[in-house]
């Protein structure tokens, strides 16, 4: 019997060396959408533990701020293709 194409073995991390693409689980991993998650985290790690809380910080203030611009220039960088950012699967990203 012959393998079907949706029972396929995906791989964790493919790199595409010619487009100079990184894929995981099947998913086009942008930069614009990983610097939104980034930017996410760190804001929200930012309004969750105010400086005066010096005990609970897991990362210093200036050290989230940092995180927080990396993320949005991230987005910025990539901001041509945020339309496809969160596209489900290879789509129109082959």
């Amino acid at each position: 019997m012959e393998a079907g194409r949706g029972s396929t073995a995906r791989k964790l991390v493919e790199y595409d060396v010619l487009s100079r693409r990184v894929w995981i689980l099947g998913q086009r991993l942008h930069h614009g959408a990983t610097g939104s998650l980034v930017a996410a985290a760190a804001c929200l790690a930012l309004m969750s533990n105010p400086p005066s809380m010096t005990k609970l910080h897991f990362w210093p203030g200036s050290l989230r701020a940092l995180a927080a611009a990396g993320g949005a220039l991230m987005m910025a960088h990539d901001w041509k293709d945020r339309a496809i950012w969160f596209e489900r699967g290879r789509g129109s990203q082959h």
